[in-house]
């Protein structure tokens, strides 16, 4: 392909991903914009190898063999509660990639077309890729760790703010001491491989003290950051290649994950600046201490099934109980029956229920939920104080209303405002705190009967004891 053939194909593939993230912003287009996403990913990649000598395409065929075959395994075999870790891994793999690149790029310029010595503007390019990639893949396996609840086994993993004394102090000085070093490498005669690799070492080391202080209740805003920093560290890798494509891809993931970022954090009542910081993370409150002296009132799924039978409207709060259990289409089926009784059924989606954005909007479109009867929070918030019954599914955190009390490490967090609901019904396997570790006073509330059990098996119960 021409030099102008390959330059209209990128900009035709740019244009595709353009329109998959407009389709991705809402659940009625999101299958075509997927769909749009994959043909300007396919087209893309055909141009890409159209252009490599052909002696690189057989190196080149293995790999994608190789990654493609991995690729699939890990898709079929991943469950939708997974889908946060692996994304977070996912993120991992393309800052590795960039620091791979860029050592590539050092040691020899020539194969990426760069003069040697390299000029000071392919350095800077380089020195950006590099510490962002650094940062982006130890973040993101410290986000894995604690999404896949790998605290139990180290504590860096712990989905608890892991925080010490002067953290951000020693944050701040590795911060201008790697950029020390990449200034150092900038203004290097040579190649400048020490302060390279000192560099690429110290940024390996900020992306862990970044994401280990915060807790599990803003994992959701760590993994949309993550997200932002995988976008600009592959538009480093373009700059790196001479590759419009990637840095248009990274530029558009990057900066569409960093809009992401900030409505989460306005979603949270968190400061975007000290999300990109790193340094928003909590300190660990009691968690469930004391809650063995409270008392609850419990309930079967028959009297879930006679009190939302004889209700007007009923609000679902999906959580990742619902997720874990996989209950989504007996919540469907669930919710058919109420409304066949003449019932007002509604579910309420928390912009960070679950493990990261969308979770729950996912699940309800895998069972083909109406998108009409699905609201989120800033929408339905208004609508508690009027139903006869909040049904939560798994959910803590997000209707915990210790959000509203300072001093509370999740003070401040916009919740879902179920204890307005006349009657509250709590589904879940145990009095178990939740990812973020704190109890929750709606269990105990007069009007709050808790359903203990799989949230597959009691909503399944209840669609019996509903006919």
């Amino acid at each position: 392909m021409s030099a102008n053939q390959v330059a209209l194909a990128y900009l035709v593939a740019s244009v595709f991903f353009i329109l998959a993230l407009k389709g991705l912003s809402s659940p009625e287009t999101a299958r075509r914009g997927n769909l749009l996403g994959m043909i300007g990913m396919a087209l893309a990649l055909v141009t890409t190898i159209s252009i490599i000598a052909a002696g690189g395409l057989v190196l080149i065929f293995v790999a994608m063999l190789a990654g493609g075959t991995i690729g699939a395994i890990v898709a079929r075999r991943v469950q939708m509660t997974q889908m946060p870790e692996t994304v977070a891994a996912m993120h991992s793999l393309v800052g590795m990639a960039a620091v791979l690149i860029a050592v590539a790029a050092v040691n020899n310029p020539a194969a990426f077309g760069v003069p040697d010595p390299m000029p000071a503007g392919n350095r800077l390019e380089l020195f950006i890729g590099t510490f962002v990639g650094a940062i982006t893949f130890s973040g993101s396996v410290i986000a894995f760790g604690k999404l896949a609840g790998l605290g139990r086994h180290f504590r860096l993993f712990s989905s608890a703010p892991v925080v010490f004394k002067g953290q951000h102090w020693l944050n701040l000085v590795l911060a201008l001491v790697m950029i020390g070093f990449g200034v150092a490498f900038f203004l290097a005669p040579d190649k400048g491989w020490t302060p390279f690799w000192t560099m690429t070492a110290i940024a390996f080391v900020l992306g862990v003290l970044i994401i280990i202080p915060i807790g599990g209740a803003d994992m959701p805003v760590v993994i949309s950051m993550l997200n932002s920093y995988s976008g600009w560290a592959a538009a480093g890798i373009g700059f790196s290649l001479n590759n419009s494509m990637l840095i248009i891809a990274g530029s558009l993931v990057g900066s569409s994950g960093a809009i992401l970022s900030y409505i989460m954090c306005k979603a949270m009542n968190r400061s975007f600046i000290s999300v990109i910081l790193g340094g928003f993370g909590a300190a660990e409150g009691a968690a469930a201490a004391g809650a063995g002296q409270k008392t609850v009132r419990s309930g079967s799924a028959d009297d879930a099934a006679f009190i939302m039978s004889n209700a007007e409207s009923v609000i679902i709060v999906p959580g990742y109980g619902l997720a874990v259990a996989r209950a989504q289409h007996a919540v469907k089926e669930m919710a058919q029956k109420l409304a066949a009784k003449g019932v007002s059924v509604r579910y309420a989606i928390h912009p960070v229920a679950g493990r990261m954005p969308g979770h729950m909007n996912v699940l309800l479109a895998e069972a083909e939920v109406p998108y009409d009867q699905v609201f989120e929070m800033e929408d339905i918030n208004g609508e508690f104080g009027t139903a006869d019954v909040a049904l939560v599914l798994g959910a803590n955190d997000v209707v915990n209303p210790l959000a509203h009390e300072k001093g509370s490490p999740i003070y401040g967090m916009p919740i879902l405002e179920v204890a307005k609901a006349r009657t509250v019904m709590v589904n879940k396997r145990s009095m178990a705190s939740g990812y973020a570790g704190l109890d929750n006073p709606l269990f105990y509330m007069d009007k709050t009967m808790m359903v203990f059990g799989d949230a597959k098996k009691v909503v399944e119960e209840i669609v019996k004891a509903l006919d």
